[in-house]
């Protein structure tokens, strides 16, 4: 299935792997997450993450224990750390 961009409407859009830097929760500093799903379009140079991955990224941090991230984590690694708690409570969004 062919990606459309966000930002543009184009449909020369591919799916790449990127980094991205991510505000903890708490605010006290800001990550570098490596190798997260992106996508860049060829027309217009935005480069996003897709709604499900922004809201996974933003679930795993606010559900697990963000003292033991270092200053930079690949994607799959912050997605296995363990949670604290089953699910965000706090979202009303689903």
């Amino acid at each position: 299935m062919k990606m459309e961009c966000e930002w543009c409407n184009s449909s020369n859009v591919n799916a790449v792997t990127d980094s991205v830097f991510w505000e903890l929760p708490d605010g006290s500093r800001a990550i570098e997450i490596r190798e997260t799903p992106t996508h860049r379009c060829g027309d217009c140079n935005m480069i996003y993450q897709s709604e499900r991955i922004v809201k996974e990224i933003e679930d795993q941090l606010f559900l697990i224990n963000c003292k033991q991230i270092g200053k930079v984590i690949s994607y799959e690694e912050l997605m296995r750390i363990p949670r604290l708690l089953k699910r965000n409570y706090f979202d009303f969004s689903s």
